[in-house]
C-alpha cells in the first residue's frame, strides 16, 4: 500500500483548515484516512504557535513505514526538525514568459540607446 501524508482540506468557502493525515494514495483529497496526525490553519498569522501542530512521534512512526510526504507536509517536517531539508527545482516556473522577455530586452535596447549619446558627449 503507497502511504502518503497529506493535508485534508475543511473549513468552509474562503476560510480554509487542514488536517494532517496518513492516508492510502489512492483515496480522496478528503477522504477516508487512516490517522489525523495534526493541524493547519492558514489564516493565522506566521509566526503562531497555532498555525501548525502536529503529533511528531507518530508522524515519525508513519515515515519510518515507508509513507512519503507531499511537498507541503514535506516543508513543515522540515522546519520543525523532522526532516532533513531537500533541494527542490525550479527549472520552467521561475523562468520568464515569452511576452516579459520581449518587454526586458525591449528596454534594454532604449536603456542602450538613450545612455550612447550621453556618453558620446562625455567623451568629447
Amino acid at each position: 500500500m503507497a502511504m502518503k501524508i497529506r493535508l485534508a482540506r475543511g473549513g468552509s468557502k474562503k476560510r480554509p483548515h487542514y488536517a494532517i493525515v496518513a492516508t492510502d494514495s489512492r483515496m480522496p483529497r478528503d477522504g477516508r484516512f487512516l490517522e489525523k496526525l495534526g493541524t493547519y490553519n492558514p489564516l493565522l498569522p506566521k509566526d503562531s504557535e497555532d498555525r501548525i501542530k502536529m503529533d511528531v512521534e507518530r508522524v515519525q512512526y508513519w515515515l519510518a513505514q515507508g509513507a512519503q510526504p507531499t511537498d507541503r507536509v514535506a516543508r513543515f517536517l522540515e522546519a520543525a526538525g523532522i526532516k532533513d531539508k531537500s533541494e527542490r527545482k525550479n527549472l520552467k516556473k521561475g523562468e520568464p514568459g515569452k511576452a516579459a522577455k520581449e518587454r526586458a530586452e525591449k528596454r534594454a535596447a532604449r536603456e542602450a540607446a538613450a545612455n550612447a549619446p550621453a556618453e558620446e558627449a562625455a567623451s568629447e
